[in-house]
């Protein structure tokens, strides 16, 4: 109980109570992925596709800043394939692929972090329903596994991915070692593609494509067999 003796908080504190609670934190969250995606939307990244990377910026230097953009877009809900065939086309395979592997891990960390930090405490209380309850178990408890069929999955939403799991009680760990390791097979298979994609009957480009959709079917099978059964409650 309350101290009746204790005196009652002064403007400034209730004022900083407010700005910290989880709902203006997740408010917050909100408008910062808002200005993201409106800054990505002005800058329009998909432009690397057609007008190519800046002339004055090459080598080592232009990989760096093309993973850095890389998870900065990644984090503002920008599709990975686009970015991954990006890389191919702009730096070939073995580059595109690091850049994209590594701005892959670190869109993932940016979104955890921001999702972990500021929506969590908020959103947790909302996680009600068979279904959700479900997820949210699955993922607190075998997080690893869950995260690694998620980034196999092709057609799974990245971000969308990464702020769900941040809700989660997943530790950062398995996360990231699930993300890097899920992800670097499709990321691959999208950047090979990308790089032959002038030529898009030539044998590399055609394996980076069968890869994706034979990847995206075995994911799919693991994801059904490991379905809770009607009526079941998920481990």
């Amino acid at each position: 109980m309350p101290d009746p003796a204790a005196p009652s908080p002064g403007p400034a504190e209730r004022c900083t109570r407010a700005l910290l609670s989880p709902w203006s934190r997740l408010g917050l969250l909100v408008v910062l992925l808002s200005a993201a995606v409106a800054v990505v939307l002005a800058c329009r990244p998909e432009r690397l596709l057609t007008e190519g990377w800046p002339e004055r910026m090459s080598g080592g230097p232009a990989v760096v800043l093309f993973a850095a953009a890389y998870g900065l877009c990644t984090a503002a809900f920008v599709p990975r394939p686009v970015l991954n065939v990006a890389a191919g086309a702009l730096f070939g395979g073995p580059a595109g692929t690091a850049a994209a592997v590594v701005g892959t891990v670190l869109g993932s960390a940016v979104s955890f972090g921001l999702g972990r930090l500021l929506g969590q405490e908020a959103l947790r209380p909302l996680l009600r329903g068979r279904w959700l309850t479900a997820a949210d178990r699955q993922l607190s408890l075998h997080g690893f596994r869950s995260m690694l069929v998620l980034r196999l999955l092709p057609g799974v939403p990245f971000a969308a991915a990464n702020y769900c799991a941040s809700v989660s009680r997943m530790g950062w760990l398995p996360f990231l070692l699930a993300t890097t390791a899920g992800s670097i097979p499709t990321t691959a298979a999208y950047v090979v593609a990308g790089s032959h994609a002038a030529a898009p009957t030539s044998p590399a480009f055609l394996a980076a494509m069968a890869f994706l959709a034979v990847t995206g079917v075995a994911a799919a099978a693991v994801a059904w067999r490991r379905r809770p059964a009607k009526g079941a409650v998920a481990p």
